[in-house]
């Protein structure tokens, strides 16, 4: 129906102006009926048949006065308008379909000569409802179609020429209708559309200007503050900072750009809730602004716990120091938050124009920068941005770009240091260490090469490309005296989150015919914690045979549940415990202390760092046997060993042996 693509508003008027009208309908179709009823009794040759027409026509007339009843009381009309429109059209079809039935139930009815008036009353009624039902269509169809083909049918009945002219007619007519009512509809619809809108453009035009002088001065409100601490936004912030440059650049003068965070915020949040933390930006703003001079100062929260201050004037470099100190005395003083005591620390980075950026961007860079740096040194202090920074974060950057290229073109390289006996000098095994000669920036230290292939998601082929290499010693070993000597690799504890690096590592040893015992996995003390992501990789690479070593032990705080439980095979200890061994009494109880560890849970200890003879005596007087460090030799590319292991061999006045 076409009102199911209306508005509700619009079907909503249709439907009170059809209902407003069902009772005179009803009462013009009850009257008529009872007219024709009459003209039936008159006409003579009748029976009851015209009064069970009638008693039919009030049955449908009074449905149609219960439709109406039920419509009104139950506010159906602006509750469900589409519905109400069914029921009054379902009710007019009822009474329609009762009209069509005279002719066919008149007896000795004869249509075209003496019964012929009763097609002047039906076609004429249905004209009428034609009229009553402007608004809508279907009501008035409803109506009179069934009393439209009700003539044709029974006109054809009759037979002949005259009855088929009477039948165009009729069919012209039932078009004409139909065309009247639809266009009546339309321009009901259309009328009632200008009206509603012109009705709610005219009841909304005074609210509209009022809302929208409000709402423009909440938008320039909003449009410059911050709506929390009530100093300006990042919008502001902006929009002053690039304007202070250019009127630093016009005059020859500086400025400085601080930019600051609070330490500890989040876990404010997270354990006194986000009111508390609302609280505590609320309150470390008004601080700032207090305690900070109201003149070429400006004071602007970025989001979240990030603030920044402009400090401009013509001495600018002293007043941007002032203030960082200024800002971190304000944040020593504890805090009132949910009628607890608290205190919070902040890290401040500070930029200057024009040293450290000449635009907007490039200071505001500076100025982050200076506050990571401040935050790596400790937290609680202010740092300004040294231009070194600037090219340590774009050396990492071409290293990150650049990385997963060498390692596909094989420019990264494993060299291998030795690990031998402290009694015999044998060779028992090496360590792979990765390396890299970067074209334009020269030797990458390992760190930065992890942590490179970290950031770009590709540890899994930084280690593969090590373990391949690693592999393939293990099979050149033989050959070179050393058919036991195992190769140790590094894995680093954030890999086993990335991917399963036991699954990676029982690939690379099966592809190369490696016994996986031969390969010894290293891993920092901090893996042997984390239970949740690395405990179960740790323990498939133990049942997978793999030997286990834990790096640079005695550094951090390892678990000795852990320990037994994953049956780490090897204790590295690390250099900083081995330095100076000789001149520390401390060190050598320490080194004395892990040595009777690794004997109760029967794992061999490696000291690592070893560089001087003393240092050698000393552990092996503590009673340990393995080391390697620059004393024996330093890391070597695969090629170099075969010739290393000779000289060696010579150096010590015999051929390196293995202990299985």
């Amino acid at each position: 129906m076409q009102s199911h693509g209306l508005s509700a508003e619009i079907c909503q008027v249709q439907a009170e102006t059809v209902w407003s009208r069902c009772l005179y309908t009803i009462a013009t179709n009850a009257g008529i009926s009872v007219t024709a009823c009459a003209l039936l009794a008159i006409r003579g040759n009748s029976d009851a048949t015209a009064y069970y027409w009638l008693a039919s026509i009030a049955i449908t007339l009074f449905i149609r006065y219960l439709f109406y009843v039920a419509i009104r009381w139950t506010d159906l009309n602006r509750v469900a308008p589409h519905m109400a429109l069914k029921l009054l059209s379902f009710g007019a079809f009822l009474t329609g379909i009762a009209w069509a039935s005279l002719p066919f139930v008149v007896p000795q009815f004869d249509p075209l000569t003496t019964d012929a008036w009763l097609y002047l009353i039906m076609l004429g009624i249905s004209i009428g409802a034609g009229l009553l039902g402007i608004g809508y269509r279907w009501l008035s169809l409803c109506f009179s179609m069934p009393i439209h083909l009700s003539v044709v049918v029974s006109v054809l009945l009759a037979g002949g020429a005259f009855s088929i002219v009477i039948t165009i007619d009729v069919v012209v007519l039932t078009l004409l209708l139909y065309r009247a009512c639809c266009g009546n509809e339309t321009a009901f619809v259309e009328s009632v559309a200008r009206k509603l809108e012109a009705a709610a453009l005219s009841s909304s035009l005074t609210a509209a200007h009022s809302e929208m002088m409000q709402a423009n001065a909440r938008l320039e409100l909003l449009a410059n503050c911050d709506p929390l601490t009530g100093l300006a936004n990042r919008a502001a912030f902006n929009e002053t900072l690039a304007r202070a440059i250019r009127e630093a650049s016009k005059n020859h003068a500086k400025l400085g750009l601080l930019v600051l965070d609070l330490d500890r915020f989040k876990h404010v949040n997270d354990t006194m809730g986000h009111k508390a933390g609302d609280d505590l930006l609320t309150e470390f703003g008004q601080r700032l602004r207090n305690a900070l001079p109201t003149v070429n100062t400006f004071i602007a929260r970025l989001g979240g716990d990030e603030f920044s201050i402009i400090v401009t004037g013509s001495d600018a470099v002293c007043e941007a120091t002032r203030a960082a100190e200024i800002v971190l005395s304000q944040v020593r003083k504890p805090f009132n938050l949910n009628g607890q005591t608290s205190t919070i620390g902040t890290s401040v980075g500070l930029a200057l124009y024009p040293e450290h950026g000449t635009d907007a961007d490039e200071l505001f860079v500076s100025a982050d920068m200076a506050l990571y740096r401040s935050k790596e040194q400790g937290r609680g202090r202010w740092r300004k941005f040294d231009p070194m920074l600037r090219a340590a974060a774009e050396r990492q950057r071409q290293i990150e770009t650049d990385v997963l290229r060498a390692i596909e073109a094989g420019e990264l390289e494993a060299w291998f240091q030795p690990q031998v006996c402290l009694h015999t000098h044998t060779v028992l095994g090496f360590e792979a260490l990765v390396r890299w000669h970067h074209p334009t920036l020269g030797f990458i230290a390992p760190p930065e090469i992890v942590q490179a292939a970290h950031a770009i998601h590709s540890s899994d082929r930084l280690t593969g490309a090590v373990t391949d290499a690693a592999c393939t010693l293990l099979r050149a070993l033989p050959d070179m005296g050393l058919p036991n000597a195992t190769v140790a690799i590094n894995v680093s504890p954030r890999e086993f989150a990335l991917y399963s690096v036991s699954e990676m590592l029982a690939a690379k040893v099966a592809r190369h015919g490696i016994r996986p015992n031969l390969l010894e996995i290293e891993i920092t003390e901090e893996a042997l914690l984390d239970t949740v992501i690395a405990g179960a990789q740790l323990k498939q690479l133990e049942q997978s045979g793999f030997t286990l070593a834990v790096d640079d032990f005695g550094a951090g705080h390892s678990s000795l549940t852990r320990l037994i439980d994953l049956k780490v095979d090897r204790l590295k200890i690390d250099r900083g415990i081995i330095s100076g061994l000789e001149r520390s009494d401390r060190n050598r109880a320490i080194i004395s202390a892990l040595i009777r560890l690794g004997e109760a849970l029967s794992m061999s200890m490696l000291a690592e760092g070893v560089e001087t003879e003393s240092e050698a005596e000393t552990l092996r007087t503590l009673g340990c046997w393995m080391g390697q460090g620059y004393l024996f030799a330093r890391p070597m590319p695969m090629p170099r060993i075969a010739s290393w292991l000779r000289e060696h061999g010579e150096k010590q006045g015999a051929v390196s042996r293995v202990v299985a």
